[in-house]
């Protein structure tokens, strides 16, 4: 059998194809090169397509940018809750006790005892940091009546007379909420042996202290 009369169709199809292909390459190429330079001082050469583009914006008035608040004006916020903090927290204790660079701060996990006008002093394993600004407050874990109770307090409050460190823990949380002390195989329970181990321990500081500057007052005396 003769398979000449079927291949040479085939065979110029793909030539014709081939030669298209060719040529919108070329006029492609042609169609995105660079516009010659204009000389200096006058403006570029443009085609007609250019130039009725731009007779059709050139009918529009384009209106300059709007300024907006993001770029042109602060956020005020943070200058607010830093005076607030100012204002509540004049020597700024309470802000170092519970900041992230400070080295001594309080940590979740540490004891604490917490002063307020009205009521007794409440004790707990700090179980949790919330840092809102002004709003700051702290969950400390506790029993009353042997029975466990979580209280929160704001750090900033004015009713909030004291915060005492009264224990720390060992070793660091690897936890930043410490609700797993919850679970009874992990509550620490009443933690009023540590606060009358820190109140025996501060007498006797002031005491030594009380001592040691009536004998200085003796020494000038004399």
């Amino acid at each position: 059998m003769n398979f000449t009369a079927v291949g040479r169709p085939l065979g110029c199809l793909k030539t014709a194809l081939r030669q298209a292909r060719q040529q919108r390459v070329w006029q492609r190429s042609l169609a995105t090169a660079a516009a010659p330079e204009a000389p200096n001082g006058t403006k570029p050469i443009l085609t007609f397509r250019q130039r009725s583009r731009e007779e059709r914006l050139d009918r529009f008035q384009v209106y300059p940018e709007l300024p907006t608040v993001r770029s042109d004006y602060k956020d005020p916020m943070p200058v607010l809750r830093q005076a607030q903090i100012t204002t509540l927290d004049p020597t700024g204790a309470r802000t170092r006790l519970f900041s992230k660079d400070q080295a001594d701060a309080a940590k979740p996990g540490d004891v604490l005892m917490v002063s307020t006008k009205a009521g007794e002093p409440f004790s707990g394993v700090l179980i949790e940091v919330r840092r809102r600004g002004v709003d700051t407050a702290i969950l400390l874990r506790g029993q009353m009546m042997k029975t466990s109770v979580e209280s929160w307090f704001k750090v900033y409050s004015p009713t909030v007379t004291a915060i005492n460190i009264i224990w720390r823990r060992p070793k660091r949380a690897r936890r930043a909420r410490l609700t797993y002390m919850r679970k009874p195989q992990h509550d620490m329970g009443s933690v009023d042996h540590l606060v009358a181990a820190w109140k025996k321990e501060r007498s006797t500081l002031r005491n030594k202290a009380g001592s040691g500057g009536g004998k200085q007052q003796k020494v000038k005396s004399k």
